[in-house]
């Protein structure tokens, strides 16, 4: 599962403009988080752990500082969440969430993504049933049986542990983000998390190869360049 998601996770800023696309989607995500849930870290979670995954994917303060001051401001725009499903090339499913301030832009630039792309947007839930509602953490280590004597005896329910490569892999009910979080690191107070974050897990994986894996690939790029899509999750792996 460790290295399947790490796999799976987007990684966007290999270049100035997929960076600049990259902060402009957390500058939007934080901004959103803030003016719903109020400015303060330490009061709204949600903005925490968004705060914290701006900065391990390297946005720049000013960024996340500028996004906080728009919300403190009470103006600006007004984002609704939205989300598409759907099926990709081979047959694999996909989840695509986006924060919008036009519902029939957003929705005609997805649908535009999944046609030239062999692949075909669904009704709501089509596919969401198939994905579990999971926190994830990744970090380097070689005893996850330790790992998962500390989470147990904390009470947590952990769904799913695993040592590969050096790396330990936690998922567990996103409830749980923060109890782990606290549990792990008064454990192992030098923990370095490569990955912290609450995502869609697909109960099952579907192998894409030759020209599905290609146009899949396809897909998700034109949907990263979507600018209202924020996070795309899907159960394709690659043989």
């Amino acid at each position: 599962m460790g290295r399947a998601y790490q796999n799976r996770k987007e990684s966007m800023a290999k270049t100035a403009a997929a960076k600049t696309k990259v902060y402009s989607k957390y500058g939007r995500e934080i901004y959103v988080c803030a003016k719903n849930g109020g400015d303060d870290p330490n009061g709204n979670l949600a903005l925490r752990r968004m705060i914290d995954n701006a900065k391990k994917d390297q946005v720049p303060t000013h960024v996340i500082e500028r996004a906080l001051e728009k919300a403190r401001g009470g103006g600006g725009e007004d984002y609704a969440v939205a989300r598409y499903e759907g099926f990709g090339p081979g047959g694999c499913m996909v989840i695509v969430d986006c924060l919008t301030d036009n519902n029939n832009r957003t929705f005609n630039e997805v649908r535009l993504c999944f046609n030239k792309n062999n692949a075909k947007l669904g009704g709501p839930g089509a596919v969401a049933h198939m994905f579990d509602h999971q926190a994830v953490f990744v970090f380097p280590g070689d005893d996850e049986e330790a790992v998962l004597e500390v989470l147990m005896l904390a009470d947590i329910d952990v769904s799913d542990i695993e040592q590969e490569d050096g790396m330990i892999t936690v998922l567990a009910p996103h409830s749980e983000f923060y109890k782990i979080k606290t549990v792990l690191q008064e454990a192992m107070p030098d923990i370095r998390f490569e990955i912290e974050d609450i995502s869609y897990e697909p109960q099952t994986l579907t192998t894409l190869s030759g020209d599905d894996a290609a146009t899949f690939e396809q897909l998700l790029a034109a949907l990263n360049d979507c600018d209202d899509v924020q996070k795309v999750y899907h159960n394709a792996e690659f043989s």
